[in-house]
Formats: C-alpha cells, structure tokens, sequence
C-alpha cells in the first residue's frame, strides 16, 4: 500500500492516527459507519466515515473475536473469558454477548468447558435469531486412533477438530442447541481397513482425510471464520492451516448433519488436501481469513471472496483479496471436475498492492464488498482499515488508535508500528450503509474521534506550542476551505472547531 498522507498540509507531521486519508469522492454513498472491535480492548466502536465515534460499546472481556450489529440495532459480539485452559490457541474465545444500542447486557452464553469444547474466532447471526458459534471439541489419541489415525503422529497427543453449533436464546444467560455438525462425523482414512471411515481420500472429497496432518498441536485445522448464505441455506468455514475453505449444507436436521447429508458439498483454496494427485502449484489460499459470499445487491453478488494473508506464499510473503465463481449447481450442489478435484482453476485479484510485497497482513484480517464496488479491507495486524476503488486506489483510510495501553494521541503510534508490532491489532472491521435497518431510530448524532489530541497537537495552527484564541481565529479565516482541517475529513467546520475547543491550552 502506498504511503498515505492526511488531507490538511499543516497536520501531515502530525497526524498518525484516526483518520488518515478521506478523498471526498469514490466512497460508499452517504454517511456509512464501521464496526470495530480492537484485540487489546474490551470496548467495541462504530464510527462514521468522517472518524467520529457514533457509539460504544463495553464488555467485561477482550474480543473472541467477531462483532456485528444486528438489525434492531443491537451489538453481538464474540468474548473471551478466562478459564478453560485445555484449549488455549489464537483466536480462542468462548463467549457470546448481545448487548442493546444503548450498551445494556442483554444476553450473555458461554460456551466453553474444560477438556470438552470452546468457542473461537467467529459467530453468524441468522434471520431467525439463531446464532451460529464456530468452536473446537477435544479427541483423545485414543479416540483419533480409534478412528484411523496413525499411531504416534499426534504430537500433544490430542485433536481439536472443528463443529459448528446453532442456539437459540432462552434467557438471559442461556441458550438452547437447536442445530450442530462435527467435521469428526465426516472423516475418511486409508491406514486400517478394520476400523471406520476407510478409504481412498482422493475417492472422498466430500470427507476430510484423519490423518492429513496440517498443525503442529491440537488446533489441527484452526478454522477461523464461519458465514451464512440465506439463500441457498448453506455455511461456509475457513480452514486456515489448510489453506481451504468449506461449504457445508445447513438445510439438514442433526441426525442428517451426522450422515451423508452433512458432507462437505463444496472445497477450494488447496485441492492436496483431499487428492494426492493435485500439483502443488494447485494451492491458491495460504493462511486466509473472513471467507464469505458477496451479499445480494453488491457487485459479485453469489462470489466468494477471501481475504488471502499469503503467508508462506511460494513466491513470497505478499497479501491479496481474492474473488471466485464457486461451480453452483442448480440443486444447490458443486460440479467436481473428471479429476477429482473442484473448481475453478483460479481466482480473480480483487484487491494486490503495487508492489506485491508492499501490502502483507500475515494474520488475522479481512475484507468486505460494499455496495457501490469498492472494497473495505482490514490489515488487523498493523490496525489499518482501508477502502479502494474497483481500480485498486485508497480512497480512505484509518488507523486504529485504541491500543492494550489505552487510547493514543494524535501524533503517537502504536508501539513497534513500521516494523512488527501487535499492539493496536484489530480482527476485522465491518461496514454498515445509512440505510441499514438497525439504524432507524436511534441516535447517529456524531461526537469527536476516538484518539485524544494532546501533546503536540494538530490543533496548534499557529505553532506556538498550545490551542488558544490565535488558533481558533486562523480556522475561521480558513471556514469552508479545507486549509486548517484538522479532522482531516477534507473539511473546515464545526468539527474542527471542537478539537480546538476540546485541546484548549499548552501542548507540553
């Protein structure tokens, strides 16, 4: 990504943090806001395009590690609590919150138990208030030899395999299991021909191979992101370590989702997974994140795009948001090629720097279609959220500012930013258009941006080392032209004139 600058020449030196970059033009139509809940933080945000926080929300745990707003304006997000340390790995959670628009708790499930299963990285609410939680179960050595895995290959002598489970709120702090699959009931091994599951994987690519080994630990296949497609009822999962993603068929009972009517209908991303005649060059994700459909009204609408990290990329470590038309059948199953493998042979470049190399998130992350065509994309280890046009160029941009040290001021970064910091890191960030249902009603008055804007401050106009009546007198000389925006949003207005009033006094 190319170096970015603040729109006001006189707070370029300055400005680090917040809103970076604001073009005025080629952005999502209207006023439009996103989501975001830092990693370091308990506290989740919604600003709007400009950078001003509009609400917030605040949890007794850290992120675990999705958020969305629901449509009657509710926040629901992923925790993570303490406790439950059989299963600790990136991206562990455990808790599910909903917490009204005006912050109130409303709704707390845990779902978490000690050697038995936790919750991780991400959750899908539904239409139908149901809530899809992504989550490991433990397996034993004995249980995974039990069903055809290699003697001695199990490292930490145990297996984290993947399930998803539906719940249905019943109160406050309890929730009903209406809906459950496990990858455990889909497996497919060719070690033993007298124990379960045997069988050529090329032949099963509906099943996943028990002794494709893809994690050095437990965290075998550590997926880390779960969506849902309402019109074809149907989920998607992404499996990071092994660099494919999943689409699973939701349209079943619990009985079915054991049988063959919960095998996987659909995977890409690395075909040696399942077919040991594919070539290694087959590979097209490599440590991806946020796996999702292009929503209905965007353009791509049924797409699949993949925020793919590009970690251990053959050719180097570089970043790219990638797109593809999945084989969609008209009964809702995917065509399998005559070699056994799915398509299509490659993906569309939705988004890649110039350089390549110049643009690397190697974790976490994601990216989203907005209406208009742009794409919203979160680099979550450096904290930078960014839109570009259909032809690659930033048009926004914004930095995170709330770090595990607390909030910064304008002029400071994140410890280690430039070279290989964590500090101010973010999962993902979400967007939401003017028109979104959750909306109406409430309050989307705008207040200041999240960063404080003490010490040097890009509200000392005249230089002199403090805000005063100087300052306020140089922004409106400056009304209505842009010069002095210290906001940054291109603009000289009101805003500003908070910032002054909100910094009044020395620098120092």
């Amino acid at each position: 990504m190319a170096t970015l600058f603040a729109m006001n020449p006189l707070a370029t030196a300055e400005r680090t943090i917040g809103l970076l970059q604001h073009s005025g033009q080629d952005l999502s139509d209207g006023t439009n806001y996103r989501l975001f809940s830092p990693l370091n933080s308990t506290t989740t945000y919604l600003i709007d395009i400009d950078g001003r926080l509009i609400r917030s929300w605040e949890s007794e745990f850290q992120p675990g590690n999705s958020a969305y707003l629901l449509e009657d304006g509710s926040l629901l997000r992923a925790g993570k609590p303490p406790g439950n340390a059989d299963f600790i790995a990136g991206g562990q959670g455990g808790q599910v919150e909903r917490f009204n628009w005006e912050g109130v708790l409303e709704w707390s499930f845990r779902y978490s138990e000690t050697n038995l299963y936790k919750a991780h990285h991400d959750i899908q609410p539904l239409p139908n208030g149901n809530i899809l939680i992504l989550a490991w179960e433990m397996k034993s050595e004995q249980e995974c030899i039990a069903v055809g895995r290699e003697p001695g290959t199990l490292q930490f002598g145990e297996l984290w395999p993947e399930h998803v489970i539906e719940v249905m709120p019943t109160g406050f702090d309890s929730g009903e299991i209406v809906w459950e699959w496990h990858i455990w009931d889909h497996l497919i091994q060719d070690h033993d021909p007298l124990l379960p599951n045997y069988g050529q994987p090329m032949d099963y690519p509906n099943k996943m191979d028990i002794n494709f080994t893809a994690g050095f630990d437990g965290d075998w296949l550590h997926a880390n992101a779960i969506h849902y497609n309402p019109e074809l009822d149907q989920i998607m999962l992404s499996l990071h370590r092994l660099g494919e993603i999943w689409i699973i068929d939701h349209n079943t009972t619990t009985t079915q989702a054991a049988g063959p009517a919960g095998d996987l209908l659909y995977r890409w991303g690395n075909p040696q997974v399942y077919n040991r005649d594919a070539d290694a060059n087959a590979r097209k994700f490599f440590g991806q994140h946020d796996a999702r459909w292009i929503q209905n009204g965007q353009p791509g609408h049924g797409n699949i795009m993949v925020f793919n990290n590009g970690q251990n990329r053959p050719e180097g470590n570089y970043t790219t948001i990638d797109e593809f038309t999945p084989p969609l059948l008209s009964d809702g199953t995917y065509l399998i090629g005559e070699n056994g493998m799915y398509g299509p042979e490659d993906v569309e470049i939705a988004y890649i720097a110039n350089p390549p190399s110049s643009f690397y998130a190697s974790f976490i992350s994601g990216a989203e279609r907005l209406p208009n065509g742009n794409t919203l994309i979160c680099s979550g280890p450096w904290g930078d959220f960014f839109e570009v046009n259909p032809s690659g160029q930033s048009v926004w941009v914004y930095k995170n500012p709330v770090t595990s040290t607390g909030i910064l001021s304008q002029g400071e970064l994140p410890d280690g930013q430039g070279s290989n910091s964590t500090n101010n890191r973010t999962f993902r960030c979400g967007h939401y258009a003017p028109d979104f249902v959750g909306f109406e009603g409430k309050d989307l008055t705008p207040g200041l941006p999240i960063e404080t804007y003490m010490g040097p401050c890009l509200a000392d106009l005249d230089g002199a080392n403090g805000i005063g009546v100087n300052d306020l007198l140089l922004l409106l000389n400056a009304w209505g032209t842009g010069a002095g925006d210290i906001q940054g949003d291109g603009r000289t207005d009101v805003d500003d004139i908070l910032l002054i009033i909100g910094g009044w006094g020395s620098c120092s």
